[in-house]
């Protein structure tokens, strides 16, 4: 079977489902493959921060999302010795909230018109033989010929990899994420907690009143560490790594159920790569972690993929709403438009993968006078800095 598309999104993740709805709000219509079965809900919440409920106001969805989570208003900053926090850091002026990501797919995919998702549509590989179309070989058979082509398909991308890019590098540290459900009300407020020390970085936020979100990141020291997946081990592993220093990390690890808890290793995209790689080529772009993996130390993962989504609707919205008279005029307008989204995102991108990279190094470093630092100048200045990277405005859909 042979199907012809316009646009071809390649994953139903944030960044592939952010762009297909603005691109649906412009009047443009994109189909959009997932390789699964139904939409990926792994991860439980992500972190929201100012850029992030700009982009899901420009794509129209923010106002829903808002009424469901929980404000945070202040960040606790902790000594490295995880007692009680050094500092606390406001987020007024900001918005910050913890967003369950099954809702936050769920709201984008119910927006788009039905059919606009395949599920069950794995792509095996990529050809230029069709002229002006990029043409696709899925594993059932089907191929479909598209004139755009977004890979949006994780930090495994079969896009990125027809692209030039390398696979994404493993930093060495791990990463361990669970949700606590607490019956009644957990008593945690609106602030976001961090805890330090021992060669861990540890967090946890709630995102509405009976639901908190937590984090614990650390560099194995085995490979027995870095594979263990038993739910029961691996909580008893961050209780043996706190020891008793931070109880209410170790009360919202101890609630959590052995079915929301996943461990995975951390990687990322060296950032240098960006600055010579080809986020697009002719008809076809990167977006999300298939441009960006980076590692969760400042959570603009999930965020920076939002405004991707936006600018990338943006660029190809000026290329395919306007009438062409010839195909190599369309293509020329499509290549232009992708490069126009190359520009805008390749120094943001890099950016954002060099902070994470170095707040998450310098959270987890040890030593007497690295924590010294610590405590007086780093953690603070940290803070702020994830702040400032929060400030960033990808635009509206329509400029």
């Amino acid at each position: 079977m042979e199907i012809i598309e316009d646009v071809v999104i390649v994953g139903a993740g944030i960044a592939g489902l952010t762009t297909s709805l603005g691109l649906h709000r412009l009047g443009i219509r994109s189909l959009v493959l997932e390789s699964s079965e139904r939409l990926r809900l792994t991860g439980f919440a992500l972190n929201t921060w100012t850029n992030a409920w700009k982009a899901l106001d420009a794509v129209g969805i923010a106002e829903s999302l808002r009424h469901q989570h929980r404000l945070i208003t202040s960040l606790l900053v902790p000594s490295t010795s995880l007692v009680k926090p050094a500092s606390e850091i406001s987020f007024q002026g900001h918005e910050i909230r913890c967003l369950e990501r099954r809702l936050l797919l769920e709201t984008l995919a119910k927006e788009l018109p039905v059919g606009t998702i395949r599920f069950s549509s794995k792509v095996v590989s990529i050809d230029e033989s069709a002229g002006y179309f990029k043409q696709l070989h899925l594993a059932d058979g089907t191929i479909i010929k598209t004139k755009v082509l977004v890979g949006c398909d994780g930090v495994n991308s079969v896009v990125a990899k027809w692209l030039g890019f390398k696979n994404p590098s493993f930093t060495g540290r791990s990463s361990i994420r669970g949700n606590a459900n607490f019956k009644g009300g957990h008593g945690f407020g609106t602030t976001f907690r961090q805890f330090f020390g021992n060669g861990v970085r540890a967090g946890l936020v709630p995102w509405d009143d009976e639901n908190v979100y937590w984090f614990f990141t650390w560099t194995p020291a085995t490979k027995e560490e870095e594979k263990e997946d038993d739910p029961i081990k691996l909580k008893q592993f961050i209780r043996n790594k706190l020891n008793d220093k931070s109880d209410e990390m170790r009360s919202v690890v101890e609630k959590t159920s052995s079915h929301d808890i996943i461990l995975s290793p951390i990687r990322y995209r060296k950032p240098w790569e960006l600055l010579w790689g080809n986020i697009s080529k002719g008809n076809v772009c990167v977006a999300g972690d298939a441009l960006h993996p980076m590692t969760p130390d400042i959570g603009q993962g999930g965020c920076s993929a939002l405004e991707d989504g936006i600018v990338l609707a943006r660029c190809l919205g000026e290329a395919l709403l306007k009438p062409a008279s010839k195909a190599e005029e369309e293509n020329e307008r499509i290549e232009t438009g992708l490069k126009r989204f190359a520009i805008e995102r390749r120094w943001r991108s890099f950016d954002l993968i060099a902070t994470a990279f170095m707040v998450g190094y310098i959270q987890q470093k040890d030593g007497k006078v690295v924590n010294f630092l610590k405590d007086k100048f780093l953690l603070g200045f940290l803070s702020r800095l994830r702040l400032r990277m929060a400030e960033f405005d990808c635009g509206k859909l329509f400029d």
